[in-house]
C-alpha cells in the first residue's frame, strides 16, 4: 500500500473518531438531565418535602377511605416532559387521595402497614446510594446490617444461631422460601405429591395456599384441622387426623400454625402442635406475619410458647414493627435445605464468590436483584430504640379491648376475645342479619373517616377491626364508634336499605 493510501485511511479513521466523539458529546447533553445539578436537586427536594409535610399535617383530619374514581388518563405515557409540580399534583389527587389512605391511623381494615418517617428517610438514602444487598461482594456493609437484623429476630423468637434468615418483600415471598425448603427437605416431588399431606387451619392466611400452588404442590392433600370456639387449632384433632392418614398410607409432611390469624387474631397452641410435628418427623411452619412481634409484650409472651420448635417462621416488620410496606422476614433452621432450594451460580458472577463459607442473601431467596431493605428497619430501631415499639404494640392491645367494649355499649355483638389486636363484630338486626351488616359496611365505606373491612365467619357476615397502625389512638377509636353508630342509625331509619 502506498504512503498516500495509508494517510488517507488514517484521515478517515480520525474523521470517523471525531464524528463518533461528537455524537457521544451531543447525547451527553441530553442524558445529563437524568443527573440533575445541585441547585435542581435542592429545588426538587423542597417540593417533595413541602408535599410530604402538607400530607402529614392534615393526615389526622383527612378521611381514611375515599370512593373517588381514578382518572386513568392522568397516568398515560406520552414520552413528554412535565414539571415535578404537576407530577406531585397527579400523585396527590389520583394516588394518595383515592382508595385507602394506609398512612392514616384510621386504617383499621385488613392488616395495616406502617410507614415510619425514619424508614422513609432510610429508603431515600438507600435509593440515592443505590445499594445492592444481594451479595456480600457488592455491599459487605449492607449484608452485614441485614445479618445483624436476622440475628436479632432469631433472638426474639428463640431460634438457634445456626438458623438462616432473609429479609424478603413480604410474607408471601418469605412463605414461599420456607415451603420450598420444606418440599426439598422431604423430597415431595413427582408421584409423592399426591400422597403427601399438609395440615392447615381454615383461618390460615391465603398466601399459604398460594405458595403451595406456585411451588408445584397444588395436587397434594390439604387437611383443614378442626378449630375451637376461639378459632384455634385443636391439637388433639390434628394428631388424630395425622394418625388416620398414616394408616391410609398417606405421607403427612408439613403442618402450618398461626401466631395471629388475619381474620380473628388467634394464636394456635404452638407448643402442642410442635410436639406433634416432631413426633411425626414433619416440617413445622409458623405464620407469625401479623402477630409475631407481640411476643415483645410481657403480657403476651406465654401465648408464644413453642414458637421456637418451628422449622421455619415468617414475620412481617411492615406489620408489627410499623415499617413501610415491602419487608417481611423468614427464619429457617435447616440451612442445607434452604440453600439447596435457592442457591445457584453463573459464570458472570465469579468475581463475587469470594468466600464459599459465607452465605449471601441471594443464596436463600428467590430474589437475585434485591432491594436493600435492611436500612429501613435498622435506622428506626437504632434511632428510637425498642421501647416505643413495644409501647405501641401494648397500646394496640388495649385499644382493641376498648373498641370491643364501646361496640357492646352501642348494641353490637362481638366475637370471642382475641389473643391480639384483630377482632370482629356485627349488629344483631331483626331484619336479615347478613344483609343488614353488608349494607352497614357499605355506609361505613361511604363515610370513610375510618376504614374497616369485612369477612365471613362460618355463614355470618362480620365487620373486622385490625388495630395495628402506630398512628391509631384513643381518638381514632372514638371516631370509629361515632361513625359506626351513625351508619347504624341511618340504616335503621331507612328500614335496612343503604
Amino acid at each position: 500500500m502506498r504512503i498516500s493510501d495509508i494517510k488517507s485511511v488514517i484521515v478517515k479513521l480520525i474523521n470517523h473518531m471525531d464524528e463518533l466523539k461528537a455524537e457521544i458529546i451531543k447525547l451527553e447533553e441530553v442524558t445529563s438531565e437524568l443527573d440533575p445539578s445541585e441547585s435542581l436537586r435542592k429545588e426538587y427536594g423542597k417540593q417533595i418535602y413541602a408535599y410530604s409535610e402538607e400530607f402529614l399535617g392534615r393526615l389526622n383530619e383527612a378521611g381514611t377511605y375515599s370512593t373517588k374514581l381514578v382518572n386513568n388518563d392522568s397516568f398515560l405515557m406520552n414520552g413528554e416532559k412535565e414539571s415535578l409540580e404537576q407530577l406531585i399534583e397527579i400523585y396527590s389527587e389520583q394516588v394518595a387521595e383515592t382508595g385507602i389512605r394506609p398512612a392514616s391511623g384510621g386504617h383499621l381494615g385488613f392488616i395495616p402497614g406502617g410507614g415510619l418517617y425514619a424508614s422513609a428517610l432510610a429508603d431515600f438514602l438507600v435509593d440515592i446510594t443505590n445499594e445492592y444487598a444481594g451479595i456480600r461482594f457488592s455491599s459487605p456493609g449492607g449484608v452485614a446490617m441485614e445479618d445483624a437484623l436476622i440475628d436479632w429476630l432469631k433472638s426474639i423468637f428463640r431460634f438457634p444461631k445456626s438458623a438462616v434468615g432473609n429479609l424478603a418483600s413480604g410474607g408471601s415471598i418469605a412463605t414461599m422460601t420456607a415451603f420450598t425448603a420444606a418440599r426439598d427437605r422431604h423430597k415431595i416431588k413427582a408421584e409423592r405429591i399426591k400422597s403427601s399431606v399438609v395440615y392447615l387451619s381454615r383461618q390460615v392466611h391465603h398466601c399459604v395456599n398460594k405458595a403451595l400452588r406456585i411451588i408445584g404442590l397444588e395436587d397434594l392433600v390439604i387437611r383443614y384441622v378442626s378449630l375451637d370456639g376461639n378459632h384455634r387449632v385443636i391439637a388433639e384433632k390434628l394428631n388424630s387426623q395425622i394418625e388416620m392418614d398414616k394408616r391410609e398410607g398417606l405421607n403427612p409432611f408439613m403442618v402450618v400454625a398461626s401466631a395471629g390469624t388475619t381474620d380473628t387474631g388467634a394464636i394456635d397452641p404452638l407448643a402442642a402442635i410442635g410436639a406433634i410435628a416432631s413426633a411425626n418427623e414433619m416440617w413445622y411452619h409458623i405464620d407469625a406475619a401479623y402477630g409475631g412481634f407481640f411476643i415483645l409484650c410481657e403480657e403476651k409472651k406465654t401465648l408464644f410458647d413453642g414458637i421456637d420448635t418451628a422449622d421455619s417462621l415468617v414475620v412481617d416488620p411492615h406489620k408489627g414493627m410499623f415499617l413501610p410496606f415491602g419487608i417481611g422476614a423468614v427464619l429457617v433452621k435447616d440451612v442445607e435445605a434452604v440453600f439447596h432450594s435457592h442457591h445457584y451460580t453463573a459464570s458472570y458472577m465469579q468475581d463475587a464468590v469470594n468466600d464459599q463459607m459465607l452465605m449471601n442473601p441471594a443464596d436463600i431467596s428467590p430474589e437475585l436483584t434485591k432491594h436493600f431493605r435492611g436500612f429501613r428497619m435498622w435506622l428506626p430501631l437504632k434511632l428510637h430504640g425498642i421501647k416505643p415499639f413495644v409501647a405501641c404494640l401494648r397500646e394496640k392491645l388495649l385499644l382493641t379491648k376498648y373498641f370491643r367494649r364501646r361496640l357492646v355499649e352501642i348494641g353490637f355483638e362481638v366475637g370471642p376475645a382475641p389473643d391480639l389486636s384483630v377482632s370482629y363484630f356485627w349488629y344483631p338486626s331483626e331484619i336479615d342479619e347478613n344483609d343488614f351488616n353488608q349494607r352497614l359496611m357499605k355506609l361505613i365505606h361511604e363515610d370513610g373517616r375510618v376504614f374497616l373491612s369485612s369477612t365471613m365467619i362460618g355463614e355470618r357476615f362480620v365487620i373486622r377491626m385490625a388495630i395495628l397502625s402506630f398512628r391509631t389512638k384513643l381518638e381514632t377509636i372514638d371516631n370509629a364508634i361515632d361513625m359506626i353508630d351513625q351508619a347504624r342509625k341511618t340504616l335503621e331509619r331507612r328500614g335496612g336499605n343503604a
